[in-house]
């Protein structure tokens, strides 16, 4: 029996450039008339326009490559103010700007609260051999240490992180996809998380 694998992404910033462009009154594009819709836009499509590759990269790894317990997506998104939401969700312009509005900061309660009760209620529902994948920053604490304190020794991420940015990562992800090879993970409790960067990724399909 495989081993259960579920999957958690850092979020994409909804007070960026491409946010203000997606916020603005005057925004005519398809996807700012959903977000403005009252059926909304989901959660994965508007972060991946928002984060541009690294987004999508995670989203598309993480589809590929979830295995869920039963009854669930296996794939949750970390939010600012709304704690770990299926990126299958839809959002409204006005979620999008209370996301803004709270800072992606441990220290912050209206951050840091949510994502507390809702990873401890993920990792009461995984199974002990479980594994749940951060897909995210895993040099930063703004994930990593409330994740370590639900999940303990479950919570893994890729080992070819280390040392590579953001657009690497996401190339990279894209790349697993692509060869239909999953990456190697390792325990965050008790691993180099920073390292020197590695080599630039060759193009796709080169």
């Amino acid at each position: 029996m495989q081993t259960t694998r579920i999957f958690i992404l850092s979020p994409a910033s909804c007070s960026g450039k491409r946010a203000e462009l997606l916020l603005s009154e005057g925004a005519s594009f398809a996807l700012a008339r959903r977000v403005r819709s009252c059926e909304g836009a989901p959660l994965g499509e508007v972060f991946s326009f928002l984060s541009g590759l690294y987004f999508r990269g995670k989203l598309t790894y993480a589809r590929a490559f979830v295995r869920p317990a039963a009854g669930s997506s296996g794939i949750r998104v970390i939010t600012a103010g709304r704690g770990l939401v299926d990126p299958d969700m839809n959002v409204r312009l006005s979620d999008l700007r209370e996301f803004a509005a709270v800072p992606i900061d441990v220290g912050e309660a209206r951050y840091r609260e949510p994502l507390v009760r809702d990873a401890a209620a993920l990792a009461a529902s995984l199974p002990i051999d479980g594994q749940a994948v951060l897909l995210g920053s895993i040099a930063s604490e703004k994930y990593v240490e409330i994740l370590q304190a639900a999940f303990g020794e479950r919570v893994v991420f890729p080992a070819s992180f280390v040392g590579r940015g953001d657009m690497s990562r996401g190339g990279l992800m894209l790349r697993a996809v692509d060869a239909g090879e999953e990456l190697s993970y390792l325990p965050v409790a008790g691993s180099v998380r920073r390292g020197a960067r590695p080599e630039r990724l060759r193009p796709r399909g080169s």
